[in-house]
């Protein structure tokens, strides 16, 4: 009775977190949308308020991690349960980054702002941004669900994602050898679609959890990348 009374609790304090999770997944969904359309509309307003917003997101992994640091020293869970908390830690962590960038993107959207416009390219931003959501989606979607499929599914979509980013960055370097004027705009569009493409990592990432969380492993064959250029940028400019 007391083991089944322990089981309880857990499942109870779990659910909990569990909506955490989902509160911090629904923000930052919004917020991948949102910083998209800041940059297309040049929105300084919504930039501004993406830029605060990302407190929230912030406060709730803080949230989540102290959740769930008190369900395993009270809990003391055995191992299939452990591995539930542990993964919840790194999908929090994943969904903070994420916010990360979308903060990243509102930033320089407010720079391109006071920019001639680059026409087409932010029309590009605003796509891969979508297949990012509805890979973040259908992945907390397959946390819930435990579904390996929806899961394995949203994996191999990164790889849509890096080809968009791919042929943007072809276009964006094409703008910048035409007119060396182009260069200061694009290296800003640069970054934001490098942030957006690795928004779409750590949904993918997201998804390598639940399979971890299913089968007790994490896949075994090389993640899909069509990522092919040479720069790299940061989330913390």
């Amino acid at each position: 009775m007391t083991q089944q009374h322990i089981a309880s609790a857990f499942d109870r304090d779990l659910e909990a977190i569990q909506a955490l999770i989902m509160k911090m997944g629904g923000l930052v969904e919004a917020a991948t949308l949102d910083a998209a359309q800041a940059l297309e509309t040049r929105d300084e307003e919504l930039a501004h308020k993406l830029v605060a917003g990302d407190k929230a997101i912030d406060a709730l992994e803080v949230q989540v991690n102290e959740e769930c640091a008190r369900l395993i020293a009270m809990r003391a869970p055995a191992a299939s349960d452990l591995r539930t908390a542990l993964t919840v830690l790194k999908v929090a962590g994943a969904l903070e980054r994420m916010g990360d960038y979308a903060k990243n993107i509102a930033k320089r959207s407010t720079v391109l702002a006071q920019m001639r416009p680059m026409e087409g390219t932010a029309g590009t931003v605003r796509r891969m941004s979508k297949l990012v959501e509805q890979m973040l989606k259908d992945a907390l979607d397959a946390y819930v669900r435990r579904d390996v499929a929806l899961a394995e599914d949203v994996r191999q979509r990164d790889q849509e994602v890096d080809q968009v980013y791919n042929a943007l960055f072809r276009v964006l370097l094409t703008h910048m050898l035409e007119d060396p004027r182009n260069i200061t705009v694009c290296m800003h569009l640069h970054f934001i679609a490098k942030n957006v493409e690795r928004m779409g990592d750590h949904a993918t990432g997201i998804a390598e959890q639940v399979i971890y969380l299913v089968t007790g492993q994490l896949p075994d064959d090389p993640r899909p990348k069509g990522d092919q250029t040479p720069f790299v940028a940061s989330v913390n400019d």
